[in-house]
């Protein structure tokens, strides 16, 4: 029964409660001076403050001294796009003479451009390449992260990506949660029968992918010149009729209802939400689905900004905030920079950018029973910060201000 001890904490910050935080709540986070976690098998056995220790040293196998510094959960990352072949940066010339990215999709490049090459490249490729991934995100404080397929569109080549995230899971200390999204993009030979392809993904790769137990989630691009609001109905309720949670990418470049559909059918998560509009961020809040904000691809896309304020002040919607990391549209793993663009951008407090990148992600991926806070009874997974507290992480940016990431009371 292996036994760790962080001591000498000087704030220990954290939400409370294992569920999606909105409004108010979602600003409301737990801190303890002078504190000291004590983990267990992997779990967090007891939390002291005032500088009193749950046990002494001697009983412990291992003790890390926090020197005073900030001490949070393990970050949660709830989007990314992390298996994938090759990589984009031939766009830049595109985009500084004003292509976007529908332009350059239009055109076969963009996604179409990763599918080539995701599909060329071999799993051990792969394996190798996402391993060096999950690595830099664990050294930048992610200790569960969200991963999609959805650059293989044939089946054969997302279930190889699915099976690269099921090996890493079991090989790698990242937590790793798996959404199946084959409708991300509509192949040229299935332009103008959208509905046949969406048929296909029902009746041939969700029953498999579902069967061989590779994914979680299910996912879809709901977007112009993508699939429309009804078509993501069907696909979604099937989806849902098979057992997979649902998320939906919506409101990226044009508001056409993908969040109006992701309230209706109570999805876990709509993701970006750049474009949304009142009467979508009402639907999310109805439905409960956690809104998966991704500035970093804003800031990368040079777009507007998801309407993060309105979302909590006054719609309830609760807030989680991810990176997206992919080819394309976000070449950045890092959610640090993300948590600073929520102070910059968003103008979300310290506290509410915390939740949004703990328990709020966790709960748009179905983990918030296990991580997303610090409490006696879940995953002893923290942050040591090189920071004496949460305003240092949202002031300070372009440095990795993570110290020590502790995943399953374990130093990695």
């Amino acid at each position: 029964m292996a036994k760790l001890l962080v001591k000498n904490i000087g704030v220990l910050q954290t939400p409370v409660g294992s569920y999606a935080h909105k409004g108010s709540e979602q600003g409301e986070n737990l801190k303890l001076y002078n504190a000291a976690v004590l983990a267990e098998d992997g779990l967090i056995k007891a939390i002291t403050a005032d500088g009193q220790l749950p046990c002494s040293e001697e009983e412990v196998d291992t003790v890390i001294d926090a020197e005073g510094n900030l001490v949070t959960p393990g970050l949660v990352e709830g989007h990314t796009h992390l298996v994938f072949g090759g990589y984009r940066q031939n766009e830049i010339p595109l985009k500084l003479k004003g292509a976007g990215y529908l332009d350059i999709l239009r055109a076969g490049g963009g996604i179409m451009d990763t599918v080539r090459k995701t599909r060329e490249a071999t799993f051990e490729e792969l394996y190798d390449k996402t391993e060096g991934f999950l690595d830099e995100m664990m050294g930048l404080g992610v200790t569960t992260c969200e991963a999609k397929s959805g650059y293989g569109i044939d089946l054969e080549t997302e279930v190889k990506l699915l099976e690269v995230l099921k090996k890493l899971n079991e090989d790698h200390p990242m937590d790793i949660v798996s959404t199946f999204m084959p409708a991300h993009v509509v192949l040229p030979e299935y332009k103008g029968k959208e509905e046949e392809f969406i048929q296909l993904c029902i009746d041939e790769m969700m029953p498999y992918v579902k069967e061989k137990g590779l994914a979680e989630f299910i996912d879809i691009f709901t977007e112009d010149s993508v699939f429309d609001k009804e078509q993501s109905r069907v696909y979604l309720e099937a989806a849902r009729e098979m057992g997979y949670g649902l998320k939906i990418h919506a409101d990226e470049i044009e508001a056409i209802g993908g969040s109006v559909l992701a309230g209706e059918m109570k999805a876990t998560s709509a993701e970006h939400l750049i474009v949304i509009d009142d009467e979508g961020m009402a639907s999310l809040a109805k439905g409960g689905t956690v809104a998966m904000l991704l500035p970093a691809t804003s800031f990368y896309l040079g777009a507007t900004f998801a309407p993060a304020r309105r979302m909590i002040d006054e719609f309830g919607v609760p807030v989680a905030m991810a990176s997206d990391f992919n080819p394309g549209s976000c070449p950045s793993l890092n959610l640090q920079f993300t948590m600073n663009l929520g102070y910059l951008k968003y103008r979300m407090t310290p506290e509410e950018i915390l939740t949004a990148v703990t328990i709020n992600p966790a709960a748009g991926i179905g983990r918030e029973k296990t991580v997303g806070t610090l409490e006696v009874g879940k995953q002893a997974d923290m942050v040591i910060w090189n920071a004496p507290n949460m305003e240092m992480l949202c002031y300070r940016f372009g440095s990795n201000l993570a110290l020590q990431t502790i995943k399953k009371g374990e130093l990695v």
